[in-house]
């Protein structure tokens, strides 16, 4: 429920202001705005009152919101109103660059609004981080990436030599720039390990490929997983499983196996004492444990911001979220990277916010999501702002308007298409619930 919350109050934040600015650029030219909605209202509205010329209220379809402004061919279809003669107070009767600027007025709010937000963020919270030259046992690895010829341990140090500054990048950048090359420390010597070309493609379909190396400590014990009906405690450390001498969770993994049902003789260390456990697996394979973060063996840097500082680092984050995001969009186009198969709705995004409520996460989500709305409405797609963007420059180019048929199949088309990729997308979100 705290995921939903959040992501609610987030879309809502994020369709008021973006609409917001659709309603301030058509106010400042003396356009009639007569809707202002959050949420769709197909039917009914949930709330409504009018206030001047514009009703304000709210739907109940969650997909959006919008302004209906007069004189404009929108998704309202209102083809009664365009039959009219044209009035001063329409869309349709103002100057071709004012249109323009109406209808990238929500973009441009979107844009400013991530950026507002992760100055703010910078401001308050500052910047946690572990520098990867910290990670003294270097990093542990996913089945995917051991087959790729990494191995426990290894120190990510570039990709084409472009020197690792975050480990939590590592995964990032690997999937959206392709690198052909990673170039690690093991053992005290620099290899470079060539990378396969549908790394992307295999990386994709996976959470966490790359994770800090860390002893194997209980972190948390589930109420009825193998080891706490066993007599395992919290902060209790494997340091061997059936008698084979073990440093690190990845090693516990990979004597473990996820066997299911299978018996497992384990040592571990509680303070000073040496105990001995038999534990046997669930139906899944599980030992019902999670080890410890990777913070309490790795200290954090902690950078902390004065308002001045906090606005270029703002400015700064919210430009590489912009770019990594136009770099994931392009690979929905390359059917070798199977991005597409990933494409995610309303699940997949409210999944992304934490399950605890944390201010922190929250706003650092809500600008993201900023960005993404921003660049999604900009898509030169007819039904979109960006549809209408385009017509408009065609406009101004050409001294040509397009005529109100044209505009209105465009619309439809455009509807059409959206709903069926929201459709994809959702449908995505159900299939992967029932193949976890």
């Amino acid at each position: 429920m705290v995921k939903i919350a959040q992501f609610i109050l987030s879309l809502s934040i994020l369709i008021v202001l973006h609409e917001m600015g659709h309603f301030v650029f058509a106010r400042l030219f003396k356009t009639r705005v007569e809707k202002f909605y959050l949420f769709f209202d197909a039917g009914f509205s949930i709330f409504k009152k009018k206030i001047g010329d514009t009703v304000y209220g709210i739907g109940w379809l969650p997909l959006g919101g919008y302004v209906k402004i007069s004189g404009m061919i929108d998704e309202s279809m209102d083809r009664e109103q365009m039959k009219q003669p044209p009035q001063p107070h329409e869309f349709r009767s103002k100057k071709a660059w004012q249109r323009l600027l109406i209808m990238l007025g929500g973009v441009f709010v979107n844009f400013l609004l991530a950026l507002v937000i992760y100055i703010l963020v910078f401001f308050r919270w500052g910047e946690e981080f572990v520098p990867p030259e910290n990670m003294a046992n270097g990093y542990m690895f996913d089945t995917t990436m051991l087959e790729m010829g990494f191995q426990n341990g290894d120190k990510i140090l570039s990709l084409d030599g472009m020197e690792i500054e975050r480990w939590g990048k590592i995964h990032h950048d690997i999937v959206v720039n392709a690198p052909d090359m990673v170039q690690v420390e093991r053992n005290g010597q620099l290899i470079d390990l060539d990378l396969p070309e549908d790394i992307t493609a295999r990386l994709l379909k996976i959470e966490d490929p790359v994770l800090p190396r860390i002893p194997c400590e209980i972190g948390l014990l589930t109420e009825e997983g193998a080891m706490k009906k066993a007599g395992v405690k919290v902060e209790d450390v494997v340091i061997a499983v059936n008698g084979e001498a073990i440093e690190f969770y990845d090693e516990f993994k990979g004597l473990t196996r996820g066997e299911r049902n299978a018996p497992f003789s384990l040592t571990m260390l509680r303070g000073s004492d040496t105990l001995q456990f038999d534990v046997t697996t669930s139906d899944v394979g599980l030992f019902g444990f999670r080890p410890q973060y990777y913070t309490k063996w790795y200290d954090p840097v902690v950078v902390k911001y004065s308002f001045f500082q906090s606005v270029p680092a703002g400015i700064k984050r919210g430009v590489e979220i912009t770019k990594s995001y136009l770099k994931q969009l392009k690979m929905l186009f390359k059917p070798k990277t199977k991005a597409y198969e990933e494409l995610g709705g309303f699940i997949k995004i409210g999944s992304i916010f934490p399950s605890t409520w944390n201010w922190e996460a929250f706003w650092n989500m809500t600008a993201f999501l900023s960005i993404i709305l921003a660049i999604m409405n900009i898509l030169p797609i007819p039904a979109l702002d960006g549809g209408h963007v385009m017509f408009l420059l065609f406009e101004m180019i050409t001294g040509r308007k397009p005529g109100d048929k044209f505009l209105e199949y465009a619309q439809i088309v455009g509807m059409v298409l959206l709903l069926s990729l929201l459709l994809y997308a959702n449908l995505n979100d159900i299939i992967g619930l029932f193949n976890k």
